[in-house]
């Protein structure tokens, strides 16, 4: 082997491994010096807010505006914005201050308090970043708004002094008190209204009919009880009072048997039955066997009021007759509707007969006619379509009783003279009933009759139902023998559980 080259080889590695070793010193003690190197975190930067430039400072603007905003940050993102307001009103003297409230949006309409006829207002928004820090110089705007108008609110039913039946318990004929109110607002729009019953909470909504149930009223039901409405616009201004009405409840005992509501017009009744009206009240105590009545009709042709509700509430059953032709208006039972509707449906029954009763109802109809479904002839005594005889000839002579009912005789003597002779004319014909209903009578007239197409028609009717029962007869009962019409009277009264 040759030393010398052996030796030159040692040398030339040696040599390579130091140059490399000077390379690395300078990087190993670069690596050392930056590992030394360590730096304190910046401090967080504030953001900043804009305003657009709308409204132009101290001009005068609707109390409802639109604000937009913008913001920036310098380390960060915009997390949200806060604004607020100071109202000053100018001839009032006094303030209001807004607090900061938070959105994460850059535009917001807001309502101003505006009650005044000038108002100064001095708006503020600043931006709030990431961090929670918030523009130290919020932006700003100043200007004046001018008096907005609270809105205007009535209530439609029921009206202020009303007196209505109730009962403690909704029932499937009776849901309650109806409450309805209607409002406006000249300049703006309403947005949301108030009610409340008597001590209750308010209650905020956007209808505007309710049906009020014994659980709205303070106790107890029957009573004073007081309703009260508000309206709340656009630019959040409810009127200073708002509406209210007062209304009496009365919740019917039932405690006495029969009331008669007498609107017979003696004056109106064919020469050859001139009586007075004690006559004819004689004459229905003795079919009923109650003295208790009500002379409804007076002579000087002006109906009086239905008997207060708490009177009326007080019987399970009112007997109504009409036994007077009318000519040229109708009974008067046609504008009390209501009443009967409100009786009916607390559990109130209802006896109807009378010279022309149902032609009553439409009077200006032509006759046969359809009654409306929603109508008191169709809905409470469940008669659907009607007609009516004519007035000459009158050839009505009594009327055979269905089931268990006795027929009756017109008694001719009350009759006598012309147009009548002895018989009865314009009487109501049932010609379509609703369900639960049965027929008591049936219309009867001479074989010789020229009208025989009303023979075996239906001329009494009732009505059996879950809250009240009703009895429809179409012919005037003091027109009939008076034995026949003693046991009519009577087989009404077992109907109708008396």
């Amino acid at each position: 082997m040759n030393v010398k080259f052996g030796l030159e080889a040692i040398i030339r590695i040696n040599r390579s491994k130091f140059i490399v070793y000077l390379l690395l010193v300078p990087f190993t003690v670069s690596l050392l010096s930056c590992e030394k190197e360590i730096t304190e975190p910046r401090e967080n930067q504030p953001p900043s807010t804009t305003i657009f430039n709308i409204p132009v400072d101290n001009d005068t603007i609707f109390a409802l505006f639109t604000f937009e905003w913008d913001g920036g940050d310098p380390d960060g993102y915009i997390a949200g914005f806060e604004y607020r307001y100071s109202t000053y009103h100018v001839n009032q003297g006094d303030s209001t201050h807004q607090p900061w409230q938070f959105t994460p949006e850059t535009k917001e309409t807001i309502a101003f308090d505006s009650k005044d006829i000038l108002n100064k207002q001095f708006f503020e928004v600043r931006a709030v970043d990431d961090k929670g820090a918030v523009d130290p110089t919020p932006a700003t705007k100043q200007f004046y708004t001018s008096q907005a108008t609270p809105p205007e609110v009535q209530i439609q039913a029921p009206a202020n002094n009303a007196k209505m039946f109730a009962v403690n318990e909704v029932t499937d004929w009776w849901n309650g008190v109806r409450f309805s109110f209607t409002g406006s607002d000249d300049d703006g729009e309403i947005v949301e209204y108030l009610w409340k019953v008597d001590s209750g909470e308010w209650v905020y909504t956007t209808d505007t009919t309710f049906i009020l149930t014994p659980d709205d009223f303070d106790a107890p039901l029957e009573g004073k009880h007081t309703l009260y409405v508000n309206a709340v616009d656009n630019t959040n201004i409810q009127h200073p009072s708002g509406d209210s009405v007062s209304i009496t409840l009365v919740v019917p005992d039932f405690t006495r048997d029969l009331l008669i509501i007498d609107e017979t017009d003696e004056s109106a009744f064919p020469s050859s039955a001139s009586v007075k009206d004690s006559t004819v009240d004689r004459f229905y105590a003795e079919l009923f066997g109650t003295d208790v009545s009500w002379d409804y009709y007076e002579n000087d042709l002006r109906g009086k009021p239905l008997p207060p509700l708490d009177s009326l509430g007080q019987y399970k059953v009112v007997v109504w007759h009409a036994d007077n032709r009318p000519s040229t208006n109708p009974h008067y039972i046609s504008e009390h509707v209501d009443v009967l509707q409100d009786y009916m449906n607390v559990g109130g029954s209802f006896v109807m007969s009378g010279w022309r009763i149902l032609k009553s109802f439409a009077w200006r109809e032509d006759f046969p006619v359809t009654f409306p479904s929603e109508s008191f002839v169709a809905k409470y005594l469940h008669i659907m379509r009607a007609d009516e005889t004519p007035y000459i000839p009158g050839d009505f002579i009594g009327a055979d009783g269905v089931g268990d009912f006795s027929d009756v005789a017109v008694d001719s003597t009350k009759l006598a003279t012309f147009p009548f002779n002895g018989k009865l004319s314009n009487i109501n014909i049932v010609l379509t009933r609703a369900g639960f209903t049965e027929e008591l009578y049936r219309y009867q007239n001479l074989q010789a009759s020229s009208l025989y197409q009303y023979r075996g028609r239906a001329c009494g009717l009732k009505y059996l139902g879950t809250k009240f029962n009703a009895v429809i007869l179409g012919f005037p009962l003091f027109f009939l023998k008076q034995e026949d019409a003693k046991l009519l009277a009577q087989d009404i009264l077992e109907t109708m559980g008396l």
